[in-house]
């Protein structure tokens, strides 16, 4: 097995930092290559939270003036993951997540922030840290998307590329002047082939333009995306770009999410017996505030509240939900109105309606544990983890048939047809009516317990980890190093 040397560059990481999937993702795939001969390290930058928790960090490089102020780069380790780390305190020592302001607005000066990690990134390509000269530059989402284009117009040795996407509504667009403050060459990189996009410039666009590769987070969104309403302004170039365009699905860190031994629940389970699911459901409804019930099926959310996670539709469900006997227990903030609008709702049922604004971990482990379903209608859908989750705990998946929920989930009416057992039920398209109409349908289903527990064992014994699809990221790494020699 050929060893492979792979830096990686991500704005989040779990544990460290996290704000979505994409953090997921950045956490686990490194120790599970690892397994497969590939060292990954990451780069990301020195928020907060970062310098707390790598206080003892190796510095490797100091700068007087970095993008505006002085900066260094960090080495160091954090819960098994090696990590390097951009200490620029004028770009990143601020309050709020990565991306936003403690009001939500983003920061202005974002382009300079996400343009400083890649140039790093490029650098170590090019060997600034001797001890670590990577084969591959693995670039996730628009954030990373310039380290493929600071490598490519380097025009110096190099190593390989990859893009991975992430999700296509955030494309990192920002006005054309921006390319003098970030040392990019105008002639060149202002071009159709380079960064400009639409009279600006897109982070992600360049990355999917210039990397060697680009892969997505399942196949059913590979295909999405080369669509002209998928691909949100860039299909046609993913379909120029369809040769190097893979779509590899998401794993989750099982050990992380592990019935067996996770903390964060109140009765600990094993694949082989169920039977305290139903006393973590006691404690799930306590939690939100619903009526004690054995009976009710309880109907689980962990989301983003937004049009593209379908939560307006679910709203419009909400009367077909109580006409059915179910209870709904939501955990989520985003869009205001929605929020407004739920809170509403929990007001207007209790003891049916719970309603838990925000994003709480232990909470979230807690409603996998003990929500009879777990819900997901998303319009459009890169790949999902809660559903992923969801079948490592034993809660039956609702989710539409968009992207990696297609691909993860097999529809209670597929399994005849297939040599997989149903795990779930899947509606398209992603409509009030067909959603409801699968209400209906896993309400029923859920009164027949046999079929319920076949659907919940199914689930459970679905491979849900990083095992294989690490495996064909580093397949895909030593396929690049290959084309390249």
């Amino acid at each position: 097995m050929t060893p492979v040397r792979v830096l990686a560059v991500a704005s989040e990481v779990y544990p460290i930092v996290k704000t979505g999937g994409l953090a997921d993702v950045a956490g686990a795939l490194p120790i599970a290559l690892k397994a497969h001969g590939v060292e990954m390290r990451t780069l990301m930058p020195g928020y907060p939270d970062v310098m707390r928790l790598l206080a003892g960090a190796d510095e490797i490089r100091r700068w007087p003036d970095y993008f505006g102020g002085p900066g260094r780069l960090l080495a160091g380790s954090h819960d098994g993951l090696d990590l390097f780390v951009l200490d620029v305190p004028h770009l990143y020592a601020r309050p709020g997540n990565p991306y936003v302001t403690t009001d939500g607005v983003d920061w202005a000066d974002n382009g300079i922030r996400f343009a400083a990690l890649s140039r790093i990134a490029a650098d170590i390509g090019h060997g600034l840290v001797p001890a670590f000269v990577p084969d591959v530059v693995h670039a996730h989402d628009w954030q990373a998307g310039l380290a493929p284009a600071y490598l490519h117009y380097d025009n110096r040795p190099r190593p390989g590329t990859v893009m991975t996407i992430h999700n296509m509504a955030y494309q990192g667009k920002f006005d054309r002047a921006l390319i003098g403050a970030i040392g990019l060459p105008w002639e060149s990189s202002f071009d159709v082939h380079g960064l400009e996009y639409f009279g600006g410039i897109s982070f992600l666009k360049a990355g999917l333009q210039l990397a060697d590769r680009i892969t997505t987070v399942s196949p059913t969104y590979a295909r999405e995306i080369q669509s002209d309403e998928g691909g949100m302004g860039l299909g046609g170039l993913l379909r120029e770009r369809a040769g190097v365009l893979s779509g590899i699905l998401n794993g989750i860190d099982t050990e992380v999410w592990n019935p067996q031994t996770d903390p964060h629940i109140a009765y600990r389970f094993g694949a082989g017996d169920l039977t305290f699911r139903a006393a973590n459901k006691a404690v799930l409804q306590q939690q939100f505030n619903l009526d004690s019930s054995d009976e009710a099926p309880l109907l689980g959310v962990i989301s983003r509240l937004s049009w593209q996670k379908g939560l307006d539709l679910l709203l419009e469900a909400i009367p077909t939900i109580l006409g059915e006997g179910m209870q709904l227990a939501l955990l989520g903030s985003g869009d205001r109105d929605l929020q407004e609008s739920y809170q509403a709702a929990a007001r207007t049922n209790p003891g049916r309606i719970g309603v838990m604004i925000g994003y709480d971990e232990v909470l979230a482990h807690l409603v996998q544990a003990g929500s009879d379903a777990l819900i997901v209608p998303s319009r459009f859908e890169p790949c999902g983890l809660t559903q992923l989750c969801a079948l490592r705990y034993g809660a039956v998946p609702i989710v539409s048939r968009v992207g990696g929920l297609e691909d993860t989930i097999v529809d209670i009416g597929e399994a005849d047809a297939s040599d997989r057992d149903a795990t779930g039920f899947k509606f398209g398209p992603v409509t009030i009516d067909a959603l409801v109409g699968t209400l209906r349908k896993a309400n029923t289903v859920f009164h027949d317990k046999l079929t319920w527990r076949r659907l919940q064992l199914s689930g459970l014994a679905t491979d849900v980890s990083w095992r294989n699809r690490a495996g064909d990221y580093a397949a895909l790494y030593r396929d690049l190093m290959v084309s390249r020699t």
